[in-house]
């Protein structure tokens, strides 16, 4: 399976990974020089831990909220949770609050039917994966949802236009998104724990299949539909 179309889309993606890895240089140095507090683990966790339940709070909520409107990924949102609650509870926090949206995403799908989905999505995303969850079931929807870099907040939506019900879905979307969400929590773990080489690998490994993925979507799509017949279960 070839992973990239063409050499000017393999050369895009090599470009923005050095554009992404340059950016998060350029924001350590800044915060470095201008938020050295922000390195200081232990202080910060203090400063968040007197907030009490509205800190964890806050951060389900804006990671629920990205979900349905999507103005910012989710793993940039699970980092910053691992960075600041730690492995175990950043996975919780975000894990919970993925939930949440894509329910929200899903329940308002089903309640307003498809003019409602056909404004909230983009037309070409509309129009390659109308149609999609239907087809590939829920084996096929597990293996899609556990690839980064894909419109998995978009099938939320188009989830809800089928027969499914709401328990089958979220039981796919728990399974289908906790390796990612685990991994870029520990990656803003290792950050805080000073362990920057090892975040910084698990970051750029996140990026590099987002990449792979967003890029691949169509090939992907095809890929899962004539899987899905032959996975064993």
């Amino acid at each position: 399976m070839k992973f990239f179309s063409s050499r000017q889309a393999r050369w895009r993606v090599v470009l923005a990974v050095a554009l992404l890895g340059a950016g998060f240089v350029a924001l350590y140095v800044a915060l470095r020089r201008y938020a050295p507090f922000v390195f200081d683990t232990e202080a910060l966790r203090l400063w968040i831990d007197q907030f009490g339940v509205f800190a964890p709070l806050v951060f389900v909520i804006v990671q629920a909220t990205q979900v349905v409107v999507a103005p910012i990924p989710g793993q940039i949102v699970a980092l910053v949770a691992g960075y600041l609650f730690g492995a175990v509870a950043g996975t919780v926090y975000s894990l919970v609050g993925v939930l949440i949206g894509s329910a929200v995403a899903f329940s308002l799908a089903k309640r307003y039917g498809r003019p409602f989905v056909e404004s909230a999505l983009h037309e070409d995303i509309l129009t390659r994966f109308d149609g999609f969850v239907e087809r590939v079931g829920i084996p096929g929807l597990i293996v899609f949802v556990l690839i980064p870099g894909l419109p998995d907040d978009a099938i939320c939506f188009l989830s809800g236009l089928t027969t499914w019900r709401l328990r089958t879905f979220m039981a796919v979307i728990a399974v289908g998104r906790l390796p990612a969400y685990v991994i870029t929590v520990y990656a803003g773990g290792e950050l805080a724990n000073g362990q920057f080489l090892s975040g910084a690998a698990l970051i750029g490994a996140v990026v590099s299949l987002s990449l792979l993925g967003y890029y691949n979507q169509g090939r992907i799509r095809r890929f899962v539909e004539r899987l899905e017949p032959r996975i064993p279960f």
